[in-house]
């Protein structure tokens, strides 16, 4: 029907034109940003589950570091009581050499010196290993207590780990061997008994107590290090497949949305020519007067 108040074909074309003018301006704005979602109404659905998905990985991203610190702490506290052995091992030697009876009393007084000067120096890394500026090995350190670690994005996902009761042991077997020695922060500057060779052989007993207790308590740290190692690579994985799976739902395809772009661009010329064509279909009303 010829009408001059009613265009219905224009009207098709301007409302062809503005879905394709809304299709080519989303295929633009996701070729531009690199992502598929861009607000809710791209797709609500999708945009649930991706932030949910990115929420898990970056709390996961979190928990990696976590453990990498973990890792990095108790490795602190392992590096310091293998020095911890090997003061023990100089001073059992030094109590072995001074129950020989060929040392004379000036002999076995400067090993003893020497013994208090090692006592002290066991107290020292007691006192003032630290990771962070927080005391690890002293009565009051940080592995003094149970201790918590964060190995996961949720609150559900920590480890325990207790190293005090070995801790006490290593303090209590190294004060047997070496009564000066002291782990309290506050008993600073405490000097060394002096009197520890006096009995060479008992003393020889108590420091391979005391290197026994050493050893079982980095036993535990490298346990404890080597399962923070499988939370990491554990934690790795999980990260990188959840990264994809979001991936997959907010990012673009190049190739898809490219090809969409230019089939509404090719649209959008096609229906503003025929949108042209569809106006002058009015004039055909003249012809019909004249």
């Amino acid at each position: 029907m010829l009408s001059l108040h009613t265009n219905a074909a224009s009207l098709a074309a301007q409302n062809s034109l503005t879905r394709t003018q809304s299709s080519l301006s989303t295929s633009m704005t996701r070729l531009s940003t690199g992502y598929r979602i861009n607000s809710s109404m791209d797709d609500a659905a999708g945009l649930q589950i991706a932030t949910r998905l990115k929420s898990q990985t970056s709390g996961m991203t979190v928990a990696m570091r976590n453990t990498q610190n973990s890792v990095s702490m108790l490795q602190t506290a392992d590096g310091a009581l293998d020095e911890v052995s090997n003061i023990l091992t100089r001073m059992k030697d030094l109590a072995t050499q001074s129950a020989d009876g060929s040392s004379s009393s000036d002999d076995v007084t400067a090993m003893q010196s020497e013994y208090n000067s090692l006592t002290d120096e066991l107290s020292n890394i007691f006192k003032n290993t630290k990771f962070g500026g927080t005391a690890l090995l002293s009565s009051s350190g940080k592995l003094s207590t149970s201790v918590n670690f964060q190995i996961g994005a949720d609150s559900t996902e920590t480890m325990a780990a207790d190293f005090s009761t070995s801790l006490s042991d290593v303090s209590t077997a190294i004060t047997t061997a070496a009564a000066g020695f002291s782990s309290d922060p506050a008993a600073a500057g405490t000097p060394a008994a002096g009197t520890e060779l006096s009995s060479a052989t008992s003393a020889i007993s108590n420091l391979s107590g005391a290197i026994d207790k050493v050893s079982t308590l980095r036993s535990n740290l490298g346990a404890v290090s080597n399962r923070l190692d499988h939370v990491y690579n554990n934690l790795s994985n999980i990260s990188t497949n959840t990264k994809n799976a979001a991936g997959r739902i907010m990012d673009v395809d190049f190739a898809t949305e490219s090809a969409n772009m230019t089939s509404n661009q090719m649209l959008l010329q096609a229906g503003t020519a025929m949108l042209k064509q569809t106006n002058s279909q009015s004039s055909l009303v003249m012809s019909l007067l004249q």
